[in-house]
């Protein structure tokens, strides 16, 4: 018997989501339509693949109903779950993910199981569940700074020109205004705070605090006592009551470079002649004119430099000496060590790939105490919808 062969909008209505949610899947490889229209581009999904999206729908939805997780919480801009990771381990339940890359969300399925959703920007609210926790690590881009004070009147749905409007941080704040998470986490690049002359920070410390009402407290993290990197992040964190919240500390662990490295590396990582030759050039063509540029010979008793997404280019920030060799770069296990990812995460991309998610992510052990403090903080809430929760899979069990 032939599988039938039905267009996306009829696939998207047996599913139970929007067109605009297939075309999201499909173009993060959530769910690839069977057949693509040569000339037209319409896309055609069969009828198995609808039968088993409906499935992982229905078993997504029991599991909600069904969990006894402390919290729940949704993890945007997700890349490969550096966030996550202090989350789940603090009990949480993940309710929905979104990342648009492809091959972060091939890294991200392969270690939760759960292929996130796509563009945020294309995401309509009602497909969000509620959650306890909002988890956000999005980039940052200039805002205008006209219309700030027209603070406590969002008005998303009355066509409002905030001045976040057009950003990926305006679909962070209409979130948090429509489903009130009791808390939210944010990350971001140190250099936030000073981008655009301090008003992309004005303007978002603005939005959380007056416009929506959250208790904000923020700090600038280097995560040098807990991986042997200097990384410094600014976390965002938001409480919509006043609660007892307090910082975690990060007490030096003592890593050293050398404690994550492999024994016996593949000589591939090893940088060639011409490379080697090239970065010495380059580094000493810069010292003649003054300026620090130039590749990073680490200190294996000591720190790294900050791993960036461009690391697969020629590894040159954060280069290994060996004795009677040229240097090499980090291998990409390696780099989930210096990131803090536990030894048990799969890297089931290419390198490239693989250099690229670890660059952009956030630091996992950073997260995990950052999760824990946060939950603390909220602890007191957590009872009455535990209790509400449990009644709930009472009457879905019926």
């Amino acid at each position: 018997m032939y599988d039938v062969l039905v267009p996306r909008i009829q696939a998207a209505e047996a599913i139970g989501v929007s067109s605009v949610a297939l075309e999201r899947w499909q173009e993060n490889g959530k769910l690839r339509p069977a057949k693509l229209h040569r000339t037209t581009g319409e896309a055609w999904y069969s009828t198995d693949q609808i039968s088993e999206a409906l499935a992982r729908r229905e078993e997504e939805r029991v599991a909600r109903s069904l969990s006894t997780a402390d919290f729940r919480f949704i993890d945007l801009f997700a890349g490969i779950g550096g966030l996550r990771i202090g989350f789940d381990e603090a009990g949480g339940q993940s309710v929905f993910s979104s990342e648009i890359d492809r091959f972060a969300c091939q890294t991200y399925a392969a270690n939760f199981g759960e292929w996130p959703d796509g563009d945020i920007t294309r995401t309509e609210i009602d497909e969000i569940p509620e959650h306890d926790i909002l988890l956000g690590g999005f980039p940052c881009q200039p805002f205008s700074i006209a219309g700030v004070s027209k603070y406590g009147s969002l008005g998303w749905d009355h066509g409002f020109q905030h001045p976040t409007k057009g950003t990926l941080f305006f679909h962070v704040a209409r979130i948090i205004a429509e489903r009130q998470p009791p808390a939210f986490v944010l990350e971001n690049v140190k250099n936030l705070m000073s981008h655009d002359r301090g008003k992309t920070w004005q303007v978002i410390r603005a939005t959380l605090e007056d416009e929506l009402g959250y208790h904000v407290y923020h700090r600038i993290i280097d995560a040098k006592a807990v991986v042997p990197q200097h990384r410094e992040r600014i976390f965002i964190i938001g409480f919509r009551e006043r609660v007892d919240f307090a910082w975690p500390d990060f007490i030096d662990e003592g890593l050293r470079v050398r404690d994550i490295l492999d024994p016996n590396p593949d000589p591939k990582y090893t940088l060639s002649n011409h490379l080697w030759t090239y970065l010495q050039e380059y580094a000493e063509k810069h010292k003649r004119a003054g300026n620090g540029f130039g590749f990073g010979l680490v200190d294996l008793d000591g720190t790294t430099r900050t791993l960036s997404a461009r690391y697969y280019k020629d590894g040159s920030e954060i280069l290994i000496p060996q004795e009677g060799k040229n240097p090499r770069r980090l291998t990409p296990r390696e780099c989930a060590r210096l990131m803090g990812f536990p030894e048990t995460f799969k890297i089931p991309v290419s390198d490239t790939q693989a250099y690229k998610q670890f660059g952009n992510a956030v630091v996992a052990k950073v997260g995990s105490h950052i999760a824990r403090a946060v939950v603390e903080a909220l602890q007191g809430v957590y009872p009455i919808r535990q209790e509400a929760r449990q009644l709930q899979a009472l009457e879905t069990s019926d």
